[in-house]
């Protein structure tokens, strides 16, 4: 999946003071990363099951 036709959004908490922020795309196949500072450069991608096991442990206390 080419990087400029996803749909690419940030966390509602990340302000727009142009810092450090990563944005996301989800596809049925894979979710995507990227560095919002440097959009043009190749985003990692993760199976679905590997981007839950992340947000997951993410979300634990």
């Amino acid at each position: 999946m080419e990087a400029a036709h996803l749909a690419w959004f940030k966390s509602s908490y990340s302000g727009n003071e142009g810092g450090a922020c990563l944005e996301v795309a989800a596809t049925p196949g894979a979710t995507y990363v990227r560095d919002s500072k440097d959009p043009a450069r190749t985003p990692l991608s993760f199976r679905p099951s590997q981007w839950a096991a992340f947000v997951r442990y993410a979300a634990r206390d």
